[in-house]
């Protein structure tokens, strides 16, 4: 251990570990055989016994070392805390009050997991005083997520002086617990009282300027190359959600093989001489993989001869002396690449550092202190145009003949799914932000559904029902519908694709609610393409009524795009639930405050028809047939209804839908799509007329769809509005999915109703005819319980 300064006003001193890989850059094959060997000396505290066994690391420094543990010990569970705040309500949250950045959370996938634990393991990487092991615990046991039998504290260096070895043992008895501690080493730190103060003047005699100085550049700038490896479908990369036995055996089966492809990049093709100096570089929280592909490539015949070196990007600010005696020489600053991962909106801080990327004792020596290659690895949380652009890679590449960008880790929500893998659309037309659950029986009759629905027993997106299959009168009306109205739908789609362009840009990227969204959003990427030649990225991601919009899904948006650039779609309005719901899931604060709209997000929905006057962003606000709402998944793509069910997707993934490859023979999707898209060069002219007209106060949401519904609530009897169904869509929609009692429809739409009178006739529902509804049809449920109805 050496002593460095801090930069932060809480703590003044930092203990800079010669073999830990986060501020200097060491041999992988030491930080490694550090962590293995603590892991072993718990092990011998603890002697043989039967146990359930939990690690718990601590963000950032110790992620790496207590992975080292959990494997030394063979752990059931190693889980680290993070700094990067997921929107979950079971984060369990406690404070390292001298770091930089001192909330941390803890967020097993299985919080369960911890409640089992026998023996609970902390490791960080010194103990100054313990009070972070130990508030960790308090808030576990306030949690009741632990009650294990025996609680370890393990660390590389133990320089507690005895006064605060007494009052951890006090905290400790206080909190219930015992606690034993286990280190490599063991010695004694004093420090002045006002050391704080010394710290603040020898820093401002130091380095009076606002920034750290930075390593110097040496002339050049590397080639920046990323390497996409081959990494397994669910195997974490790190801790920070759990990593399990299991994990732990396929990550080793995986290491190799990521290793032998980052070898091959590094060295290049075949005659290139092979690089004299090689630095893995990990990113924050995610150490121990780039730890174990160091020390992989270390011990390569082909790198035998040349220095492999590990080390880490860190949150810590520092003093940075070029002093021979003082162990933070240099210092690169950069942005933070991960400031949206799972949500999160802002961070303190919002800069980064890495130390003794450059040694200036080589320098002084006459050697070269750049390295020949620089291999950085990160997680896909992490890899954003933030890296690139003003970032990390930018701040690495004087620094390095070559810089090689490695992402490591598939979580859920890496990536779209696309057809024909999953669905039917082209693979350019949507990527599909949702959790394939093809292999699992999720349907159930319409009766048992609504019997579940009503009673409360189950919620509506937990399960599916039984996809309708039209016979040959009903596919006659949808495709008389179609060719009837493709020109009305052509030119809705054309005003609203406008009115989007013209408001937000032509960088925008649209983001349709899936299902009935999703052909929506691809006849507007088809609309943008005709009229203005933009390719525009095109998602369907789930929003789900009573829950939300999906997390993970945002999260991959907001990673790969400008959040303000994402324009959320759907078909049509009704009493405006959708709208509601998005507005909720955008603008109400998290635990922390934060919100999807700080990152950038626009808590608005456009849709073609907005008969509900529900949405500012609309093509039309007549009640307009759009024939995709008269088939399920034969209409969109082959794909389901979406479904929530965490149990079955994991708590981190995408919400879940269905890809019916066996309708293939019936689908209609691409029929739909190509009718309106023939369309557009006939009311092109017209579009260009209609899409200015409408003031922007005239576009206001006034929600007389909302009104109306309250209206034919309170006259047939219904408290919960839910079960009333405005406008065709919804009408449509609830007599191919639910059980409806009655349907009212007003007079003169007899030629947008034709599907709708199949329909009613076919399933023995009552019609009634009502002169003043404010919308071409509605579909009522008949209630079973009683409820309020909710005002928007």
């Amino acid at each position: 251990m050496q002593l460095a300064v801090r930069a932060n006003g809480r703590r003044a001193h930092l203990l800079v570990s010669t073999v830990l890989g986060k501020h200097i850059p060491t041999d992988p094959r030491l930080v490694r055989a550090a962590g293995l060997s603590l892991g072993h000396r718990v092990g011998t505290a603890l002697g043989p016994q039967d146990r359930r066994l939990v690690v718990l690391g601590f963000a950032e420094t110790a992620t790496g070392l207590g992975q080292s543990v959990a494997a030394a010990l063979d752990a059931d569970l190693y889980l680290h805390s993070t700094r990067r705040r997921p929107r979950r309500p079971d984060a369990i949250a406690f404070s390292e009050e001298h770091a930089a950045a001192p909330d941390h959370v803890f967020t097993a996938r299985d919080p369960g997991a911890l409640t089992q634990a026998d023996v609970l393991v902390l490791v960080d990487d010194e103990l100054s005083s313990g009070r972070t092991a130990l508030n960790a615990i308090e808030a576990l046991l306030c949690a009741g997520a632990a009650s294990a039998r025996r609680y370890v504290v393990a660390c590389l260096v133990d320089v507690r002086p005895e006064d605060q070895v007494q009052a951890f043992y006090r905290r400790a008895a206080a909190l219930g617990v015992g606690v034993d501690v286990v280190s490599l080493c063991r010695g004694e730190l004093r420090l002045p009282a006002d050391v704080l103060a010394r710290a603040a003047r020898f820093q401002r005699s130091i380095a009076p300027a606002a920034d750290l100085p930075a390593a110097p550049a040496f002339g050049r700038t590397a080639s920046v190359e990323r390497l996409a490896v081959n990494w397994p479908t669910g195997l974490p990369e790190g801790g920070r959600n759990g990593f399990t036995r299991a994990d732990r055996t396929r990550l080793e089966a995986t290491l190799p093989k990521v290793a032998a492809e980052v070898l091959e990049a590094v060295c290049g093709s075949a005659g290139t001489r092979p690089p004299h100096r090689v630095l893995v570089l990990g990113t924050e929280e995610l150490m121990y993989v780039p730890m174990r592909i160091a020390e992989q490539l270390a011990g390569t015949a082909a790198l035998r001869s040349a220095q492999v070196s590990f080390s880490s990007t860190t949150r810590s600010p520092a003093l940075v002396v070029d002093a021979p005696d003082y162990p933070l020489r240099s210092a690169l600053t950069f942005q933070a690449p991960d400031t949206a991962s799972l949500g999160t909106c802002s961070d303190i801080p919002a800069r980064r550092w890495v130390y003794n990327v450059h040694c200036p004792d080589t320098a002084a020596r006459g050697g070269d202190t750049s390295w020949d290659v620089i291999v950085l690895v990160v997680d896909p949380e992490a890899d954003t145009q933030l890296l690139e652009t003003g970032g990390l890679v930018n701040s690495l590449r004087p620094q390095a003949g070559r810089v090689i960008v490695v992402v490591v880790g598939s979580p859920a929500g890496a990536g779209p799914l696309r057809g024909p893998e999953f669905g039917s659309y082209p693979a350019q037309d949507v990527g599909w932000l949702l959790s394939d659950l093809g292999n699992h029986p999720l349907e159930a009759s319409v009766e048992a559904r609504e019997a579940e629905i009503q009673a409360g027993r189950r919620h509506y997106s937990q399960w599916l029902p039984v996809e309708y299959q039209p016979d040959p009168d009903y596919l006659h009306v949808f495709q008389t519908a179609l060719d009837r109205t493709a020109d009305e739908v052509a030119l809705a789609v054309g005003v609203v694709t406008e009115r989007i362009l013209s408001e937000r840009g032509q960088d925008v990227v649209l983001a349709s609610m899936a299902r009935a969204g999703t052909p929506v959003g691809v006849l507007m990427r088809r609309w943008a393409r005709f009229a203005h030649g933009l390719d525009l990225p095109h998602y369907s991601m789930s929003i789900v009524r009573d829950h939300g919009i999906d997390p993970v899904a945002l999260s991959y948006l907001a990673r790969r795009h400008s959040p303000s650039n994402v324009v959320f779609v759907d078909g049509w309005t009704g009493k405006g639930a959708i709208a509601r719901e998005l507005a909720t899931a955008l603008t109400v604060p998290d635990a922390h405050g934060m919100t999807w709209a700080g990152c950038g997000f626009v808590p608005e929905l456009a849709v073609v028809a907005d008969p509900g006057h529900c949405v500012r962003t609309f093509g039309t606000r007549v009640d307009l047939l759009i024939p995709s709402a008269c088939l399920n998944s034969t209409v969109s793509g082959l794909v389901s209804r979406t479904v929530l069910r965490p149990d079955l997707t994991g708590r981190h993934a995408y919400h879940g839908a269905k890809f019916y490859r066996d309708l293939a023979d019936q689908d209609l999707s691409a029929r739909f799509l190509d009718v309106v898209t023939a369309s557009f060069p006939a009311v092109r002219d017209q579009v260009a007329r209609l899409w200015p007209q409408v003031s922007a106060d005239a576009r206001e949401p006034t929600w007389v769809g909302w009104a109306s519904v309250l209206k034919i609530a309170r006259e047939h009897g219904i408290e919960d509005v839910n079960l009333v169904k405005p406008g065709i869509g919804e009408t449509t929609r609830v007599l191919l999915r639910r059980r409806p009692w009655k349907v009212l429809v007003r007079p003169g739409h007899e030629a947008e109703l034709e599907h709708i009178r199949l329909l009613v006739a076919r399933r023995g529902v009552q019609l009634e005819v009502v002169a003043d509804l404010a919308f071409a049809c509605v579909g009522l449920i008949r209630p079973a319980a009683v409820t309020q109805p909710r005002e928007p």
